[in-house]
């Protein structure tokens, strides 16, 4: 993934590349100009207003160095800004794009420390380290040259001893991309014990299991602090050598020049004191690279990690890009088709069902007969393993995704209220601009509107996340306004119902009764009262299709229809 980057911003590294060019020249024209200043000035006597023009210059060079160095690590930052969000559209399309069944897979803590600390560790890449790579390179190659061109013999000790320090970055930087990993890891799991732990709090209370979760925090909370310890050590030794080689690298060129200038007296004062200015910014350059490699490294474990996420297998179903042509909703048909999950596990066998414009089906069936399964592939949640799934005749992978989403509409028992004002979640049913008026209506046919308007900010009220603070039929009535505002031409139902009390059941029943000449309505049904007014009704028993019919069809035909019937009743006939 970092390769793909790279290729991405050859252009900037090019330019980053010049400018570590310009501001080597600048390095060795400042340091010529500080022995040169310093020279005439101690040495040759030279008054100081004849110096001037070279302190200007001297000036010039400082600032031009601040402004290439600028400019490398401005390119760095903004080739981090571009990766990051790159990198999270890819893992926002990643999840957005698994199937209902992979979505819910996995702990929200997890996706939330990925999306947020593992991407923010990918900064250093091209924040630090690029760009110091780049600028070191430049720096060194240039400062070597000069020195060896001055003095061969600091040149010749510098070739023996700086390559210990790249080598040392390799040994280091092989454990440090591992720790980083690992250290992500451990903080992906405790973000995701921490986060589980607080939404499920009133329930762990209730069943006094406190001083097991916070010991299963604690422990987790230990790991991620040994993980740090463990890159932090990997971070300090890197440091100790690093200082320890440059020091000892300059300390030889420092006591060679003064064995010849002082002892032989073959080596002049202005190429000695220009040797030892420049050598300690060479290795300063270099010990720089050194922490940038580090961090290198690290961002290479964070972007390993992201690679495993978006190689994760996943259930895709692939999606044409020719739109629907009718303005209707369309007919929706299995052939054959089935689907089952991991092996071993639920299968539904190969079903043929066929519905309609505008007719009301209801699923019916024992828990764990498959009605959910059926619902989903009937969406298109779910790939048609055998068989395939039409949409007007046109097969389903020819179909543009967004426009069949855009058609249909999905509430299950448990929706999702986002953390947000009323109105905000209500709004997420309709991507065109709402009033006020109409956000009343669709919540008034919802069975909420006294309730919103008996809040202290109305529809500006804010709800917190999950819906935290509301009753489950609130949020179930929101969720149900929501789907209103949308008017999908597809309605598919998990018996959005569950839970309600029968008055607002009754009104809900009837705001979806006014609907039926608009749009196809596709319900998996608990109560079974609540399908007698189907125009179609499908029973499953253990992953097949055993009955299809009207009410009164199968409650004479089906002896399994009218068995459930009547146990619902409780024994009462019809």
């Amino acid at each position: 993934m970092l390769k793909e980057f790279m290729k991405q911003f050859r252009t900037r590294m090019i330019w980053m590349a010049i400018a570590s060019v310009c501001m080597a020249a600048a390095v060795t024209g400042q340091s010529y100009l500080v022995v040169t200043i310093i020279q005439q000035l101690f040495l040759e006597n030279v008054a100081f207003s004849s110096i001037l023009p070279a302190v200007f210059i001297l000036i010039s060079m400082l600032l031009l160095r601040t402004i290439f160095q600028y400019m490398i690590k401005d390119s760095g930052i903004k080739m981090a800004q571009t990766a990051k969000i790159s990198i999270r559209k890819r893992l926002l399309r990643h999840f957005t794009d698994q199937q209902m069944t992979d979505a819910d897979k996995g702990q929200s803590g997890q996706k939330a420390s990925l999306f947020m600390d593992t991407v923010d560790e990918i900064d250093g890449y091209f924040s630090q380290y690029l760009p110091q790579a780049i600028q070191s390179i430049g720096l060194v190659l240039i400062i070597w040259i000069v020195i060896f061109i001055q003095n061969w013999t600091s040149g010749l000790i510098i070739l023996i001893s700086a390559p210990f320090i790249p080598i040392f970055m390799m040994i280091i930087g092989v454990k440090t991309k591992d720790k980083s990993k690992e250290q992500l890891s451990q903080l992906a799991a405790f973000s995701a014990t921490f986060l589980d732990t607080l939404q499920g709090l009133p329930t762990v209370k209730l069943f006094g299991q406190s001083a097991q979760q916070r010991n299963k925090i604690n422990q987790d909370s230990t790991s991620f602090r040994d993980a740090t310890m463990g890159v932090l050590k990997v971070a300090f030794t890197n440091s100790l050598a690093l200082e320890f080689i440059s020091m000892l690298s300059i300390g030889l060129i420092a006591l060679e020049i003064a064995i010849r200038m002082i002892i032989f007296q073959n080596l002049s004062f202005f190429t000695g004191f220009f040797v030892l200015l420049l050598a300690p910014e060479l290795f300063s350059q270099l010990k720089q690279l050194g922490s940038a490699f580090h961090s290198g490294r690290a961002s290479m474990g964070a972007a390993s990690r992201v690679e495993d996420v978006l190689e994760e297998e996943t259930m895709p179903v692939s999606w044409g890009a020719a739109p629907l042509k009718t303005d209707k909703a369309p007919e929706i048909r299995l052939e054959q088709a089935s689907f089952h999950y991991e092996k071993g596990k639920f299968q539904l066998e190969p079903a043929s069902i066929t519905i309609s414009s505008y007719e009301q089906v209801a699923i019916i069936g024992k828990t764990g007969a498959g009605k959910s399964t059926l619902l989903h592939l009937l969406a298109g949640f779910l790939p048609a393993e055998d068989g395939k799934l039409l949409i007007d005749g046109i097969p389903q992978e020819k179909v543009q995704k967004a426009d069949w989403f855009q058609r249909i509409s999905y509430l299950t028992q448990q929706p999702y209220i986002f953390s947000g004002t009323v109105r905000e979640n209500i709004l997420l049913g309709s991507l065109e601009k709402q009033t006020d008026q109409t956000i009343q209506e669709v919540a008034a046919h919802a069975g909420i509107w006294e309730w919103i308007s008996a809040l202290p900010n109305g529809l500006d009220t804010i709800i917190g996340e999950g819906g935290r603070g509301l009753s489950g039929g609130e949020k179930q009535r929101i969720a149900i306004a929501r789907t209103l505002l949308k008017k999908p031409q597809i309605l598919f139902f998990d018996e959005p119902t569950t839970g309600l009390d029968i008055q607002t059941e009754h009104i809900l029943q009837k705001s979806l009764d006014s609907l039926k000449n608009q749009t196809t309505m596709v319900t998996v049904a608990h109560r079974l009262h609540t399908v007698r007014t189907a125009d179609k009704i499908f029973l499953l028993d253990q992953g097949k299709i055993v009955g299809e019919g009207t009410h009164n069809d199968l409650y004479q035909n089906n002896k399994i229809y009218q068995h459930m019937i009547n146990t619902q009743q409780g024994g009462r006939k019809p």
